[in-house]
């Protein structure tokens, strides 16, 4: 079931109708792939380059003109570090990142740190929480003005998590080089000053979905469906449906 809220699930759990879904496993790697690639594309200012080219723009050979930012020796700081965040942390080092995170229980690494301390020392801050009351506009004026100048926000995992207009004054101040977003504060709108900059990557929602991740998530809903049909308890339920509990 796709954008099943908690209020439908127990009006289908009163109807004897069972909610399921796809584990979220099924997307960890697909979105970490994506994270990885928005960064590069942002940090090595790719997009600009190829619009550039599509335009006709290209006459000689232009060093300097297209200089992005060298991924070794920079840090990244993961805000959430769940499957999704060590994902890409196992990638990231690939690069010569170095890696912080910060959760939200404290524990002793070497690589944690509070979130203040974490955005006043990373270059690219990535986003990798779940949205909810505490994170929702997490990432406002006040947040971003800890940021290091020049460093790079990506976002692959909530809309509501950042401040789009606050992000949007921290771009246009230069305190932000630049940032990647994938999900928006009111999908499937975007701010629209955000269109307009040349510094940040926009694409419509796409970083779980992979052709493997999506057959994969069809093959769970499938078997659920089956599951239920014969009688059994699906793998990956949403609410317990009355019936089920009596029956």
């Amino acid at each position: 079931s796709i954008g099943v809220n908690n209020l439908d699930s127990a009006l289908m759990q009163r109807r004897g109708v069972y909610a399921t879904n796809a584990p979220h496993a099924l997307i960890v790697e697909a979105t970490a792939d994506f994270t990885l690639g928005a960064l590069l594309t942002v940090a090595r200012r790719i997009h600009e380059a190829d619009i550039y080219v599509r335009a006709g723009g290209w006459r000689s050979f232009q060093p300097g003109v297209w200089d992005g930012a060298l991924l070794d020796g920079k840090t990244l700081g993961l805000v959430g570090y769940g499957a999704i965040g060590q994902a890409v942390a196992q990638r990231a080092r690939g690069f010569g990142l170095r890696i912080l995170f910060t959760q939200r229980r404290q524990v002793e690494h070497p690589d944690y740190a509070p979130l203040d301390r974490l955005l006043r020392e990373a270059d690219i801050v990535s986003l990798h929480l779940p949205l909810n009351r505490d994170s929702e506009r997490l990432i406002s004026a006040p947040l971003l003005a800890l940021m290091k100048r020049g460093a790079f926000l990506i976002n692959a995992s909530g809309g509501r998590i950042v401040d789009e207009s606050a992000l949007v004054a921290a771009l246009e101040s230069g305190r932000l080089a630049g940032a990647a977003l994938d999900v928006f504060e009111n999908e499937p709108d975007v701010h629209p000053t955000l269109l307009t900059m040349r510094n940040v990557v926009l694409t419509p929602h796409i970083g779980g979905g992979t052709r493997e991740s999506r057959h994969r998530a069809r093959l769970h809903c499938v078997t659920d469906v089956a599951r239920v049909l014969s009688g059994k308890r699906p793998l990956y339920p949403l609410n317990e449906p009355i019936m089920a509990q009596h029956g």
